[in-house]
């Protein structure tokens, strides 16, 4: 399971929880939500080392394209040289030098921006699945906040508290 569909179950989890009546509160699982959460913490680093794998990917490729590009080049020079003698085929080689040099750098642009997006594409959906991670967090603890604050209200008799359900 991915931190996306993990992320998708904890939610599911606390929206399908039953709710506290006249409240937006709700009651969950403590121990089902936490093991849950310990998941999901479980699962970031692999998320994380995924990510650090693209970023390290990206410069691969972007490395190999210049690498390339520079070989073209070196091509395209030594091609030259040996067209010198005639200047028609000097012209004819100049122009093609330069065509290919365009092509390549055009190459490395479109190469650079498509693993630009990429990258950006998986760093986005990282840092929405860690926003909703963060949410379920401080929503969690906002409850067991307000759960310690009713228990200090009510004293040793409050567990013995049962309220009426009204959502049926």
């Amino acid at each position: 399971m991915d931190v996306q569909a993990k992320l998708v179950e904890i939610r599911e989890a606390v929206a399908g929880a039953r709710s506290m009546p006249m409240s937006a509160s709700c009651v969950v699982n403590r121990a089902e939500l936490v093991a849950a959460l310990d998941e999901l913490a479980q699962m970031l680093p692999q998320a994380f080392g995924e990510a650090d794998r693209v970023l390290a990917s990206r410069d691969a490729v972007l490395e190999a394209a210049r690498a390339e590009g520079l070989e073209i080049v070196a091509a395209a020079e030594r091609r030259r040289e040996e067209l010198v003698s005639d200047s028609d085929i000097f012209q004819v080689a100049r122009t093609e030098a330069e065509r290919v040099l365009a092509e390549s750098r055009t190459e490395a642009v479109a190469l650079r921006r498509e693993t630009d997006n990429y990258v950006d594409e998986r760093l986005a959906n990282l840092e929405l699945s860690l926003a909703k991670t963060m949410e379920a967090v401080q929503r969690g603890r906002e409850r067991l906040r307000g759960r310690s604050e009713l228990d200090s209200l009510g004293g040793a008799d409050a567990d013995l508290i049962v309220l009426p359900n009204h959502a049926d």
